[in-house]
């Protein structure tokens, strides 16, 4: 059952002051509120701004996510979009052919599930106003998970892994698309020097949003590597865990089974 959230509210402060925030809730504090009001913010140019941003290189990404999702083995089951946003990997999969289930897109930033209506019939996509560490679903009541580029932005990464494997039946699989720091130097420099100068400059100028495109290279700074991600899905319960990089190692993907 789609469930609500409250409207988050407006928080004053001098840019430097959103800049300090969004720093501080890279790393943990006030996480929760900070990526709940800044997703809100910004969803309006949300969508334009992944495409610019990314060089479409995300539609390619969240394809290859969903093959890995395994869901032509199921294809009239319940899937999540976790950390939905605008709907758009929900969406990309309700497009599938031969797919005939059902997708909760469950996010606790309501404007973003908002802007995201439209993209598929309700009867096949649906948002749902929830958040990542108390999902509003059954125990073993899923047929899949999947989540791009939100895990990171989860308050308590090891709850919500454990909240996402309470909810996936035995044998279903969890998918996790994430951005990654390069391992390669020179790849690493060059990609450094664009998300810490050219996208925020770039998202603060077509979002009007001071610090949403400081905090996420902060963000993904923060992230545990794959190596250590891959060991806290096995520690939440996931089994047959793997991970692979995409595009020199700019993001990856992490699949396991319950």
């Amino acid at each position: 059952m789609p469930s609500t959230v409250d409207a988050p509210r407006t928080r004053p402060g001098t840019p430097a002051d959103d800049l300090h925030v969004a720093a501080n809730a890279a790393q943990g504090e006030g996480k929760r509120e900070y990526v709940q009001q800044m997703f809100s913010d910004i969803a309006p140019r949300y969508d334009l701004l992944n495409h610019i941003l990314s060089l479409n290189i995300d539609k390619r990404w969240r394809q290859k996510a969903l093959r890995l999702l395994g869901w032509t083995d199921r294809p009239t089951g319940t899937y999540l979009d976790l950390c939905a946003g605008t709907l758009d990997v929900g969406a990309m999969l309700v497009r599938q052919e031969g797919f005939k289930g059902f997708v909760a897109g469950a996010d606790f930033a309501v404007p973003m599930l908002q802007y995201g209506t439209g993209k598929a019939p309700r009867t096949m996509l649906s948002p749902v106003g929830a958040d990542a560490l108390q999902l509003p679903f059954a125990a073993e009541s899923l047929d899949g998970a999947i989540v791009a580029f939100g895990i990171r932005n989860v308050a308590d990464l090891d709850a919500g892994l454990r909240e996402v494997r309470r909810v996936l039946k035995p044998g279903a699989r969890f998918v996790i698309l994430e951005f990654s720091t390069p391992r390669f130097a020179l790849v690493r420099a060059a990609y450094l020097a664009y998300f810490h100068h050219v996208l925020p400059f770039i998202g603060r100028l077509v979002s009007g949003h001071q610090s949403a495109y400081t905090y996420l290279p902060l963000s993904v700074a923060q992230f545990p590597t794959e190596e250590a991600l891959a060991s806290r899905m096995r520690g939440a319960g996931f089994s047959t865990v793997t991970w692979e990089p995409l595009t020199l190692g700019i993001a990856a993907i992490h699949t396991g089974t319950v």
